[in-house]
Protein backbone atom coordinates (compact mmCIF):
# COMPACT_ATOMS: atom_id res chain seq x y z
CA UNK A 1 0.00 0.00 0.00
CA UNK A 2 1.36 3.55 -1.07
CA UNK A 3 1.90 5.46 2.25
CA UNK A 4 -0.01 9.28 2.40
CA UNK A 5 2.62 11.70 4.04
CA UNK A 6 0.54 14.11 2.42
CA UNK A 7 -3.15 15.30 0.83
CA UNK A 8 -4.35 18.01 -1.52
CA UNK A 9 -7.89 19.09 -0.40
CA UNK A 10 -9.64 22.59 -1.37
CA UNK A 11 -6.36 24.20 -2.47
CA UNK A 12 -4.90 22.89 0.72
CA UNK A 13 -1.34 20.91 1.88
CA UNK A 14 -2.49 18.62 4.92
CA UNK A 15 0.54 16.96 6.56
CA UNK A 16 -0.20 13.34 8.00
CA UNK A 17 1.80 10.89 10.24
CA UNK A 18 0.75 7.63 7.96
CA UNK A 19 2.60 4.64 10.76
CA UNK A 20 2.16 1.02 11.29
CA UNK A 21 1.73 -1.80 8.81
CA UNK A 22 1.38 -0.38 5.40
CA UNK A 23 -1.38 -3.25 4.77
CA UNK A 24 -3.35 -2.85 7.85
CA UNK A 25 -6.28 -1.84 8.26
CA UNK A 26 -6.29 1.79 8.35
CA UNK A 27 -7.68 4.31 11.86
CA UNK A 28 -7.71 7.53 11.29
CA UNK A 29 -6.83 9.70 14.03
CA UNK A 30 -8.09 13.12 14.78
CA UNK A 31 -6.32 15.55 17.01
CA UNK A 32 -8.14 18.29 19.03
CA UNK A 33 -7.22 21.83 20.19
CA UNK A 34 -4.44 23.00 21.25
CA UNK A 35 -2.48 19.91 19.50
CA UNK A 36 -1.16 18.37 16.59
CA UNK A 37 -1.25 15.00 14.79
CA UNK A 38 1.56 14.32 17.50
CA UNK A 39 -0.70 13.78 20.30
CA UNK A 40 -1.68 10.28 19.07
CA UNK A 41 2.63 9.31 19.49
CA UNK A 42 1.50 7.18 22.69
CA UNK A 43 -1.79 5.33 21.22
CA UNK A 44 -0.38 4.72 17.45
CA UNK A 45 2.12 1.84 18.64
CA UNK A 46 -0.33 0.15 20.99
CA UNK A 47 -2.60 0.00 17.73
CA UNK A 48 0.21 -1.08 15.28
CA UNK A 49 0.74 -4.28 17.62
CA UNK A 50 -2.67 -5.20 16.91
CA UNK A 51 -1.36 -5.15 13.16
CA UNK A 52 -3.56 -1.56 12.38
CA UNK A 53 -2.21 1.08 9.98
CA UNK A 54 -2.54 5.17 11.62
CA UNK A 55 -3.31 8.11 9.95
CA UNK A 56 -2.81 11.15 12.02
CA UNK A 57 -3.48 14.41 9.88
CA UNK A 58 -2.58 17.89 11.18
CA UNK A 59 -5.64 19.75 10.38
CA UNK A 60 -6.93 22.73 8.60
CA UNK A 61 -4.84 25.72 10.45
CA UNK A 62 -2.58 23.49 12.02
CA UNK A 63 -0.51 21.95 8.62
CA UNK A 64 1.92 24.85 7.41
CA UNK A 65 -0.14 23.74 3.77
CA UNK A 66 -3.27 24.31 5.08
CA UNK A 67 -3.81 27.76 6.89
CA UNK A 68 -6.66 30.06 5.28
CA UNK A 69 -6.89 33.42 6.84
CA UNK A 70 -10.56 33.60 7.35
CA UNK A 71 -13.23 32.36 9.82
CA UNK A 72 -15.71 31.04 6.90
CA UNK A 73 -12.72 28.80 6.25
CA UNK A 74 -12.70 26.38 9.44
CA UNK A 75 -16.61 25.90 9.73
CA UNK A 76 -17.68 22.36 9.93
CA UNK A 77 -18.21 21.20 6.53
CA UNK A 78 -14.91 22.30 5.48
CA UNK A 79 -13.42 20.29 8.22
CA UNK A 80 -15.49 17.25 7.51
CA UNK A 81 -14.36 17.56 3.53
CA UNK A 82 -11.26 17.45 4.74
CA UNK A 83 -11.23 14.22 6.46
CA UNK A 84 -13.10 12.83 3.69
CA UNK A 85 -11.18 13.82 1.37
CA UNK A 86 -8.21 11.93 3.22
CA UNK A 87 -10.22 8.34 3.50
CA UNK A 88 -11.10 8.98 -0.38
CA UNK A 89 -7.61 9.27 -1.06
CA UNK A 90 -7.22 5.83 1.07
CA UNK A 91 -10.12 4.52 -1.09
CA UNK A 92 -11.54 2.23 1.42
CA UNK A 93 -13.37 2.73 4.55
CA UNK A 94 -11.71 3.44 7.81
CA UNK A 95 -12.34 3.27 11.57
CA UNK A 96 -12.23 6.83 12.83
CA UNK A 97 -10.73 8.00 16.55
CA UNK A 98 -11.17 11.78 17.33
CA UNK A 99 -10.51 13.60 20.33
CA UNK A 100 -11.54 17.40 21.89
CA UNK A 101 -12.50 19.04 18.51
CA UNK A 102 -11.51 16.17 16.24
CA UNK A 103 -14.43 14.11 18.31
CA UNK A 104 -16.66 16.87 16.89
CA UNK A 105 -15.90 16.63 13.63
CA UNK A 106 -15.61 13.01 13.94
CA UNK A 107 -19.12 12.71 14.70
CA UNK A 108 -20.30 14.84 11.52
CA UNK A 109 -18.37 12.14 9.24
CA UNK A 110 -19.71 9.43 10.87
CA UNK A 111 -23.19 10.74 10.79
CA UNK A 112 -22.72 12.36 7.16
CA UNK A 113 -20.45 9.68 5.29
CA UNK A 114 -21.34 6.28 7.44
CA UNK A 115 -20.14 4.42 4.33
CA UNK A 116 -16.89 5.74 4.96
CA UNK A 117 -16.54 4.73 8.94
CA UNK A 118 -16.54 1.39 10.02
CA UNK A 119 -16.49 2.26 13.56
CA UNK A 120 -16.18 5.65 15.26
CA UNK A 121 -14.50 6.09 18.59
CA UNK A 122 -15.86 9.39 20.21
CA UNK A 123 -12.87 10.67 23.32
CA UNK A 124 -13.77 13.39 24.99
CA UNK A 125 -16.33 14.93 23.39
CA UNK A 126 -19.69 14.41 22.80
CA UNK A 127 -22.07 14.19 19.97
CA UNK A 128 -22.69 17.94 18.96
CA UNK A 129 -26.41 18.10 19.80
CA UNK A 130 -25.93 16.34 23.05
CA UNK A 131 -23.34 19.15 23.69
CA UNK A 132 -25.75 21.39 22.89
CA UNK A 133 -28.39 20.41 25.18
CA UNK A 134 -26.17 20.14 27.83
CA UNK A 135 -24.73 23.38 27.50
CA UNK A 136 -28.59 24.76 27.85
CA UNK A 137 -29.50 22.74 30.54
CA UNK A 138 -25.96 21.89 32.77
CA UNK A 139 -23.19 24.07 33.92
CA UNK A 140 -21.47 23.04 30.66
CA UNK A 141 -21.60 27.14 29.49
CA UNK A 142 -19.38 27.79 32.11
CA UNK A 143 -16.94 25.17 31.48
CA UNK A 144 -16.81 26.62 27.58
CA UNK A 145 -16.09 30.39 28.82
CA UNK A 146 -13.72 30.03 26.50
CA UNK A 147 -15.34 29.40 23.22
CA UNK A 148 -16.92 32.52 23.64
CA UNK A 149 -13.78 34.56 24.32
CA UNK A 150 -12.05 32.43 21.02
CA UNK A 151 -14.11 34.97 19.02
CA UNK A 152 -12.56 37.83 20.45
CA UNK A 153 -10.03 39.42 17.25
CA UNK A 154 -6.46 38.94 18.05
CA UNK A 155 -6.39 39.22 22.04
CA UNK A 156 -6.43 35.29 22.19
CA UNK A 157 -3.55 34.40 20.26
CA UNK A 158 -1.85 37.19 22.08
CA UNK A 159 -2.32 35.64 25.31
CA UNK A 160 -1.78 32.49 24.67
CA UNK A 161 1.44 33.40 23.49
CA UNK A 162 2.75 34.36 26.39
CA UNK A 163 5.91 32.30 27.77
CA UNK A 164 4.16 31.70 31.03
CA UNK A 165 1.26 30.36 29.66
CA UNK A 166 2.50 26.62 28.97
CA UNK A 167 3.17 26.39 32.60
CA UNK A 168 -0.44 27.84 33.42
CA UNK A 169 -2.07 25.34 30.99
CA UNK A 170 0.09 22.53 32.77
CA UNK A 171 -1.79 23.48 36.09
CA UNK A 172 -5.13 25.21 35.42
CA UNK A 173 -5.97 22.60 32.42
CA UNK A 174 -4.30 19.24 33.62
CA UNK A 175 -1.35 18.63 30.85
CA UNK A 176 1.72 16.92 31.42
CA UNK A 177 4.57 19.74 31.32
CA UNK A 178 5.64 17.59 28.30
CA UNK A 179 2.64 18.29 26.12
CA UNK A 180 2.37 21.88 27.53
CA UNK A 181 5.87 22.23 26.04
CA UNK A 182 4.82 20.68 22.74
CA UNK A 183 1.87 23.26 22.91
CA UNK A 184 4.76 26.25 22.93
CA UNK A 185 6.88 24.49 19.84
CA UNK A 186 4.37 23.29 17.64
CA UNK A 187 0.96 25.72 18.65
CA UNK A 188 3.05 28.78 19.09
CA UNK A 189 6.66 28.85 17.71
CA UNK A 190 5.28 26.55 15.15
CA UNK A 191 2.53 29.23 13.66
CA UNK A 192 -0.25 26.82 14.11
CA UNK A 193 -1.92 28.79 17.09
CA UNK A 194 -4.44 31.60 14.99
CA UNK A 195 -5.85 28.09 12.82
CA UNK A 196 -6.42 26.27 15.60
CA UNK A 197 -8.75 29.25 17.38
CA UNK A 198 -10.22 29.48 13.38
CA UNK A 199 -11.95 27.05 14.73
CA UNK A 200 -13.90 28.25 17.20
CA UNK A 201 -14.39 31.69 15.40
CA UNK A 202 -16.44 29.85 12.71
CA UNK A 203 -19.06 28.64 15.53
CA UNK A 204 -21.22 31.11 14.94
CA UNK A 205 -21.36 29.81 10.92
CA UNK A 206 -22.38 25.97 11.81
CA UNK A 207 -24.23 26.29 15.40
CA UNK A 208 -27.64 26.64 14.41
CA UNK A 209 -26.98 22.74 12.47
CA UNK A 210 -25.22 21.57 15.36
CA UNK A 211 -28.86 19.41 16.44
CA UNK A 212 -30.04 18.39 13.38
CA UNK A 213 -29.37 15.63 11.02
CA UNK A 214 -29.72 11.88 11.07
CA UNK A 215 -28.69 9.68 13.99
CA UNK A 216 -25.14 8.21 13.66
CA UNK A 217 -25.71 4.44 12.52
CA UNK A 218 -22.26 3.57 12.87
CA UNK A 219 -20.82 1.07 16.35
CA UNK A 220 -20.24 3.74 18.49
CA UNK A 221 -17.67 3.87 21.47
CA UNK A 222 -18.03 7.21 23.65
CA UNK A 223 -14.34 7.54 26.11
CA UNK A 224 -14.81 10.18 28.83
CA UNK A 225 -12.88 11.22 31.35
CA UNK A 226 -13.99 11.71 34.80
CA UNK A 227 -11.62 14.75 35.61
CA UNK A 228 -12.06 16.53 32.69
CA UNK A 229 -12.19 20.10 33.16
CA UNK A 230 -13.88 21.39 29.89
CA UNK A 231 -16.40 18.65 28.97
CA UNK A 232 -18.95 17.39 31.64
CA UNK A 233 -21.31 14.75 32.43
CA UNK A 234 -24.19 15.87 31.75
CA UNK A 235 -23.13 15.71 27.44
CA UNK A 236 -21.80 12.61 27.76
CA UNK A 237 -25.17 11.11 29.36
CA UNK A 238 -27.50 12.50 26.58
CA UNK A 239 -25.11 10.90 23.51
CA UNK A 240 -26.85 7.54 23.30
CA UNK A 241 -30.26 9.90 22.25
CA UNK A 242 -27.77 10.40 19.07
CA UNK A 243 -26.36 7.12 18.07
CA UNK A 244 -28.93 4.17 16.12
CA UNK A 245 -26.08 1.48 16.55
CA UNK A 246 -24.35 -0.64 18.31
CA UNK A 247 -22.76 2.33 21.43
CA UNK A 248 -20.64 1.90 24.33
CA UNK A 249 -19.47 4.14 26.60
CA UNK A 250 -16.07 3.76 28.47
CA UNK A 251 -15.70 6.49 31.64
CA UNK A 252 -12.09 6.59 32.70
CA UNK A 253 -11.51 7.58 36.48
CA UNK A 254 -8.89 10.06 37.72
CA UNK A 255 -7.70 11.24 34.25
CA UNK A 256 -7.93 14.72 32.96
CA UNK A 257 -9.19 16.00 29.41
CA UNK A 258 -5.94 14.66 27.55
CA UNK A 259 -6.58 10.90 27.34
CA UNK A 260 -4.56 9.84 24.82
CA UNK A 261 -1.34 11.39 26.47
CA UNK A 262 -2.50 9.71 29.67
CA UNK A 263 -4.21 7.19 29.64
CA UNK A 264 -2.72 5.69 26.21
CA UNK A 265 -3.14 2.25 27.06
CA UNK A 266 -7.06 2.31 27.98
CA UNK A 267 -8.02 4.50 24.73
CA UNK A 268 -6.28 2.08 22.98
CA UNK A 269 -8.05 -1.02 24.87
CA UNK A 270 -11.12 0.63 23.35
CA UNK A 271 -10.16 1.46 20.04
CA UNK A 272 -9.18 -2.40 19.74
CA UNK A 273 -12.09 -3.62 21.53
CA UNK A 274 -14.54 -1.61 18.96
CA UNK A 275 -12.74 -2.53 16.15
CA UNK A 276 -13.06 -6.04 16.92
CA UNK A 277 -17.05 -5.78 17.55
Amino acid sequence: MTRVPTYDHDGLTFDVRDRGPADGDPVVLLHGFPERAEAWRKVEPLLHEAGLRTLAPDQRGYSPGARPPRRHDYTVDRLVGDVVALIERLGRPVHLVGHDWGSAVGWSVAQRHPALVRTWTAVSVPHPGAFVRAVATSRQVLDSWYMLAFQLPYLPERVLARPDVPARLQRSAGMSAEDAERFRVGMVEGGALRGGIGWYRALPFAARHATGGDKVRVPTTMVWSDRDRFVGRRGVELTPAYVAADYRLVELAGVSHWIPTQAPEALATAVLERIAS
